[in-house]
């Protein structure tokens, strides 16, 4: 547990609904419902104080054996922040505003193969930018180095009359909405999880998945299921 002067809060928010796969967040996903993965995750990682759910399904999380302990807080969402098209900023804004704490930590259920080692990695990384004054928030990214095209053909990062190898084009960075970190100064400036002086963390892209249809679900169970066998084995 880290000290009283650097409390570092794990915001996990999560709904009842999803509409693209029923019950996503509490479907079963390789021997345990998916909110359990990244939850037991987040509780594995020390420097954690608290992990606060913010979600409108607190019964459908009892009945998953998911409930409040000394760093676990479930938060009924406030029937005005409810929906699919409420902005998921306007949610943290409402745990910001609640649960005080020096640096906080946010993801998603749908991110179950995120490490323990990323996660610290992350707040490392974090910490040092920001006694440094080097940046004010973290997200994390994934790094693509190939040829992009608009819809008409064009293209947009490379000279196709001039071909250089794949590897020699300049890398762009994806958000994959893995993870994020900021604090409440960096919050209120731009009412949003990246602040005005954000840095990019890139953890390993077998991490990275993000689900959000059924093929990014099915893609995910293969994923953890080399996982699950690498650690059996030991590698």
């Amino acid at each position: 547990m880290t000290s009283e002067a650097e409390q570092i809060i794990a915001l996990l928010p999560m709904k009842a609904n999803s509409e693209r796969i029923k019950d996503k967040n509490f479907r079963d996903f390789c021997g345990k419902p998916l909110v359990c993965w990244i939850l037991d995750t987040l509780l594995k990682v020390k420097e954690i104080d608290k992990v606060v759910i913010n979600t409108d399904a607190r019964h459908i999380l009892a009945e998953k054996g998911v409930a409040e302990t000394d760093r676990i807080m479930i938060r009924d969402r406030k029937p005005e922040i409810c929906g699919d098209h409420v902005s998921m900023n306007r949610i943290l804004a409402d745990d910001v505003a609640s649960v005080d704490a020096d640096i906080y930590l946010m993801t998603h259920t749908t991110n179950p193969l995120m490490s323990v080692d990323t996660i610290c990695g992350a707040l490392r990384a974090f910490q040092k930018a920001r006694v440094t004054g080097q940046a004010d928030s973290l997200f994390t990214v994934d790094k693509v180095q190939t040829r992009f095209y608009r819809s008409d053909g064009s293209a947009v990062n490379h000279d196709p009359d001039n071909l250089i190898r794949t590897q020699d084009i300049e890398p762009w960075f994806e958000e994959n909405s893995n993870l994020y970190i900021f604090t409440q100064e960096s919050f209120s400036e731009t009412n949003a999880r990246i602040g005005k002086q954000p840095m990019m963390y890139e953890g390993p892209r077998f991490e990275s998945i993000d689900i959000d249809d059924q093929e990014d679900w099915n893609f995910a169970i293969i994923a953890a299921r080399h996982l699950l066998e690498q650690r059996e084995n030991g590698s």
